[in-house]
């Protein structure tokens, strides 16, 4: 995990000249929480030495260190329960809200899984929904990988802002971002399910052979990624760049199935059926491995992920649980 990044504030200068005071305290706002100059993708990769196999080791290790804590975590003793999205509860489920609406608006770029990885988590979300029938499982079409975060928590005027920042930019094209891995191909192998106490995401790791070709990582992709959005003007404010390449499957909207009566007469965390979940991820992961890891990193029919064979989406709106609106590329936009 990337740590020591400098954050500060984005030099708003005459570019700036024909924005509305409106407009010019939004990126102003934006540009106080947007990382430095230095691209964080570039940092990591440089601590790998640019070794494929090295930035595939430390996305390995750090979400099996993750599942090790989150698991010590949930099986204490002192474990109060799952950390419920209490939007989400409002959006959707047993206690939804009519007329609630998010208050968080983003824009994203976002890969969208093929059909082949979305049937391997669909059978994921039909093993984890036996153990935990209230879990909620994020609907299949709605299911992406997050490339890179360009902001989030906006109102739809600030959103809107930054968009037509995008779209106005003479040196870099929305269209050039989302065609961008189709000459620059990259793969993710070796599908696990990771989780925490709020939620559940199907995770890869990304490919690296012996293969000169295959030098070129996801990360790398993230790198670059990262860089034409700086050059189309927009500060970019990501809440984390670990080295993490997850599509979140499933949330936690309620205690639903996993307390029980105390003597007191009160609901608690009912022990034996969080340790049933948790078995449950284990048994999972060892049939994902079982099924789809490839042996030495060769590849087999169904187990790689090939990002954004058909390009990027550069997604905006009220997007957490994978709604939102699409960008228009330029091409659109002349219509």
């Amino acid at each position: 995990m990337i740590s020591n990044l400098n954050f500060q504030r984005l030099d708003l200068n005459d570019k700036w000249d024909t924005v509305t005071d409106f407009g010019k305290k939004t990126l102003a706002k934006m540009a106080t929480t947007t990382l430095g100059d230095d691209n964080p993708f570039g940092l990591l990769i440089g601590k790998a030495n640019n070794n494929p196999s090295e930035l595939q080791l430390i996305y390995e290790n750090h979400r099996v260190s993750r599942n090790r804590q989150q698991s010590a975590k949930i099986l204490s003793e002192d474990f109060a329960g799952w950390s419920v999205d209490n939007i989400l509860a409002r959006l959707d489920g047993p206690g939804k809200k009519e007329g609630f609406v998010d208050p968080r608006n983003c824009l994203v770029i976002w890969a969208r899984p093929p059909a082949h990885v979305r049937q391997i988590i669909r059978f994921v979300q039909d093993e984890l929904k036996s153990v935990a029938p209230a879990l909620w499982l994020m609907p299949l079409e709605n299911l992406h990988t997050t490339v890179l975060e360009v902001a989030h928590s906006l109102t739809e005027s600030e959103i809107a802002l930054l968009v037509q920042t995008l779209q106005s930019s003479t040196a870099v094209q929305p269209s050039q971002i989302s065609s961008y891995p189709i000459a620059h191909p990259t793969r993710l192998i070796k599908p696990m399910v990771s989780f925490d106490s709020a939620a559940l995401a199907l995770s890869f790791v990304p490919a690296a052979t012996g293969d000169s070709a295959q030098s070129y990582t996801y990360h790398h992709l993230r790198r670059d990624i990262w860089d034409l959005v700086r050059q189309a003007d927009l500060p970019v404010a990501s809440r984390y760049v670990v080295p993490s390449a997850h599509v979140t499957v499933a949330r936690f909207i309620s205690q639903d199935g996993f307390t029980a009566e105390g003597e007191d007469g009160a609901d608690k965390v009912d022990k034996s059926r969080v340790e049933t979940f948790i078995e449950k991820i284990s048994e999972i992961n060892r049939k994902l491995e079982d099924e789809y890891w490839p042996g030495q990193d060769s590849v087999g029919d169904g187990s790689e992920w090939v990002v954004g064979r058909e390009g990027l989406v550069i997604r905006r709106g009220r997007l957490w649980y994978g709604g939102g609106e699409d960008v228009p590329l330029e091409e659109e936009r002349s219509l």
